[in-house]
């Protein structure tokens, strides 16, 4: 049996989703996935930015559905 034990280094457990994107520019990092989060704010329709779990995240809630997170790369 394998143990999957996941961390906030995962980004959400969301990569193994199979609608997740990551795209690598030098030394940032584009990851987009489907928002599966529920929020308990109001939401803006278009599009929401807020600042990540992790230190230097940022994350850009495009038309309610669509999670994009900017970050450093590793």
């Amino acid at each position: 049996m394998t143990n999957l034990e996941q961390t906030l280094d995962t980004r959400f457990a969301v990569q193994f989703s199979p609608s997740t994107f990551l795209m690598r520019f030098g030394r940032r990092e584009i990851f987009i996935c489907n928002d599966f989060r529920n929020r308990h704010y109001h939401v803006n329709p278009v599009i929401d930015c807020s600042t990540g779990v992790q230190a230097g995240h940022l994350e850009i809630l495009l038309f309610r559905k669509w999670l994009v997170i900017l970050s450093k790369a590793r």
